[in-house]
């Protein structure tokens, strides 16, 4: 057996009980779904579910507006990707391929977003959001998002890549910088487009405390405000139903396992030249 092969079995040994692990809360969620609120705290009653509790993911649904919830985050999420990705090409395009003075200064500065924790900026934010008059709406959830210095980064580093022959080659056929950039380089960068795309959505998708700050009625909710109602109802948390809708609300797992190899090879180049 050659060595390379015997390598890649041993290696596929380790990382399956990892992968087990790794799905064993998602599992949970799903066999609890389908349970009833006794079994959940019966150490008697075993993993499976005694019987496939179909009517907790209507119930769950109806507790809350969770179609406005979802529309919202769907606007939201899809709002945000769509800035990130205009801003984030047009910089990275500059500081890539651009000569300006104090280009680099100006990139270094511009980092520096990346090395503070987003909550850091949150007080600013807010205040920035209440001067504009955009609070408890769905601009409020979008405004400080639509550009982002690690998107900038990563794709600086994609372009980088390109050969600049090909985009002399456009420029001597007649291309300008808008040609060049939408014919040459945009598609060769297109799989760190939908890596980055991929945790711009995970991102804003999943976010909790923004959302909690600058809204406070259900027309502009998001599904996170709505799974965190749901877990602090009067009655206390009903974990079948809570469970169940967040099953419902979680289609990025999907998202991510279809796109993991892509996702995985645009992270790994991104530091490259």
């Amino acid at each position: 057996m050659p060595k390379p092969e015997r390598r890649s079995r041993w290696m596929h040994a380790l990382l399956a009980p990892a992968a087990l692990l790794w799905l064993s809360p998602l599992a949970w969620m799903v066999l609890t779904s389908f349970k009833t609120k006794p079994e959940i705290f019966d150490p008697a009653a075993g993993v499976l579910p005694r019987a496939l509790q179909w009517t907790n993911y209507p119930a769950a649904l109806s507790v809350a507006p969770f179609g406005t919830y979802l529309l919202n985050s769907v606007l939201v999420t899809g709002g945000i990707l769509a800035a990130q990705l205009v801003t984030i090409t047009l910089a990275a395009y500059a500081f890539a391929r651009l000569r300006f003075p104090g280009r680099d200064l100006l990139f270094g500065l511009f980092l520096l977003q990346v090395m503070f924790p987003i909550y850091a900026t949150f007080l600013t934010n807010f205040i920035t959001v209440r001067e504009l008059g955009l609070l408890n709406s769905l601009w409020a959830l979008m405004v400080p998002f639509i550009a982002s210095g690690y998107g900038t980064f990563m794709l600086r580093q994609a372009f980088r890549q390109v050969p600049t022959e090909l985009a002399d080659a456009a420029r001597l056929d007649g291309c300008g910088h808008w040609a060049t950039l939408w014919h040459v380089y945009l598609p060769l960068v297109r799989p760190t487009l939908v890596a980055f795309g991929i945790i711009s959505v995970v991102t804003h998708w999943n976010d909790y405390m923004w959302p909690l700050l600058v809204t406070n009625s259900e027309a502009v909710r998001t599904l996170p405000i709505g799974l965190g109602l749901l877990a602090k109802a009067d009655s206390g948390a009903d974990w079948p139903r809570l469970m169940a809708a967040t099953v419902v609300v979680s289609p990025l797992l999907l998202l991510f396992m279809v796109f993991q190899r892509r996702f995985v090879d645009s992270f790994m180049h991104a530091g490259l030249k």
